[in-house]
């Protein structure tokens, strides 16, 4: 589906039927109906209006980016939109439009928002196509002039977008200042002509990132150094600054002058001895030695010139830095602002406090409590050693199931020899006669006396 948005994609050149809407080849009722006259007024008619309206505005515009160009006139819209012989009728009442909405501006009226003094030709735009205009509108004359030169607003501030960024990537912007025959060989590829460089400058100018000042005949740049920075009036020390650069040029190219004109002395001298004509020859080396001495001169020239422009260039790299370390210093006292040593070792011993603080409750929680009695580790040592003791000296509590032995307490029980044990129920039955040992149980069961 067409849309204004995919042909401005398109490449520069004329309006193929490739880079039209479908209709414009194929619906001739549609077409003879867009390129018939609007009515006087939007309310005879709205759905008509808006639908021509909305076919030939983005259609305008896109075609003035796509050709690369910010400067529109009628004259050159209806030779480009002509079909089959025929040109659209309401083209001046879609400017007219497009003026309203403020999507397109008079060169005029944009050239006399901006303080262009240093613009030579300007003074014609400035009096002579208002006046004609304010005359015709005066004199009941509707008609839009066809060499009435309009400007696409959005597309200018791109373009100037554009040649900033050229600046910025280019040799040129090692100083804010250049000179505007330097900037316009720069931009000759984004600006077709003199007029769409200048407005571009002039946009550029209205943004506060370039001021443009004459000085000696010659008009210089100044750009701003950052792309969201304001620019400062050319001072004495960027003037300063501009003429060391343009004596560097100029040495240079003298240089450059006279060793070509050395390299053709020796020449002359080498044909001249091939000649036989040593005289011509003494002369042509004596003029050569002549220029080397003068570029050697200038050489000494040059290097002063570019040793104080490196140092002029080291100086605004150093206030640059000094400039971010001032900022970064003022950063850090507002971060700062309520924090002193003081403070500081309050809130440690605040926070230490709370550690042993919470290490006493945790210690607390970690001793429990039983049944709410507290109890002496101590005292209970000792009865436990007492209860061990006394488990030693009582007699041994023997069950009736012979596998099973019995422990009163942790501490195991040594092993006893069934000799000893007959022994020591011997002495029982002897002093006490309330044990009888049976001889006929193999596993010696003991049973009470009766």
């Amino acid at each position: 589906m067409w849309s204004p948005e995919r042909e401005a994609e398109a490449p520069a050149g004329g309006d193929p039927a490739g880079l039209l809407p479908p209709e414009w080849e194929e619906d001739e009722e549609r077409m003879s109906f867009l390129f018939s006259a609007f009515k006087r007024s939007r309310e005879v008619n709205s759905t008509d209006w808006d639908s021509k309206m909305g076919f030939w505005a983005p259609l305008v515009l896109s075609h003035s980016r796509r050709q690369g160009v910010v400067r529109l006139r009628l004259r050159d819209l209806q030779e480009a939109f002509q079909r089959k012989g025929s040109v659209p009728l309401g083209l001046a009442t879609v400017l007219q439009d497009l003026l309203r909405r403020g999507e397109l501006q008079r060169e005029s009226d944009f050239m006399a928002s901006v303080d262009s003094s240093w613009i030579s030709w300007g003074v014609g735009v400035f009096l002579l196509k208002p006046l004609k205009w304010t005359l015709s509108n005066m004199l009941g004359d509707n008609k839009f002039p066809t060499e009435e030169v309009l400007v696409a607003v959005e597309l200018l501030k791109e373009k100037a977008e554009e040649v900033y960024r050229l600046y910025q990537h280019s040799p040129l912007s090692s100083h804010p200042v250049v000179a505007l025959s330097e900037l316009s060989t720069l931009c000759a590829n984004s600006c077709p002509d003199e007029r769409t460089f200048y407005l571009v400058l002039l946009q550029l100018q209205k943004e506060k990132r370039v001021t443009v000042l004459e000085q000696n005949g010659e008009k210089i740049v100044k750009f701003a150094r950052g792309p969201h920075a304001k620019v400062s009036p050319v001072n004495d020390v960027d003037v300063g600054v501009y003429q060391l650069m343009q004596s560097e040029q100029l040495l240079s190219r003298k240089v450059e002058s006279l060793s070509q004109e050395a390299e053709r002395c020796k020449e002359e001298a080498r044909r001249a001895c091939r000649a036989g004509k040593k005289q011509l020859a003494l002369r042509s080396l004596k003029a050569k030695q002549r220029t080397e001495k003068r570029i050697e001169a200038l050489h000494a020239k040059l290097d002063t010139v570019q040793g104080i422009l490196d140092r002029i260039y080291a100086s605004q790299t150093d206030q640059m830095v000094f400039n971010a370390y001032q900022a970064g210093v003022g950063a850090l006292k507002l971060s700062m602002k309520d924090v002193t040593v003081e403070k500081a070792e309050s809130l440690v011993d605040q926070i230490q406090e709370l550690c042993d603080t919470q290490d006493e409750v945790s210690q607390t929680l970690a001793g429990g409590v039983t049944n709410g009695l507290d109890f002496d580790s101590e005292e209970l040592e000792k009865e436990l050693d007492i209860l061990l003791q006394d488990t030693t000296k009582e007699p041994l509590d023997l069950s009736d199931n012979p596998h099973e032995t019995l422990y009163t307490n942790s501490v195991p029980n040594p092993r006893i020899s069934d000799a000893e044990l007959e022994a020591e129920l011997e002495k029982l039955s002897l002093s006490e006669g309330g044990l009888v040992p049976s001889s006929k149980s193999p596993k010696r069961q003991l049973e009470p006396a009766l």
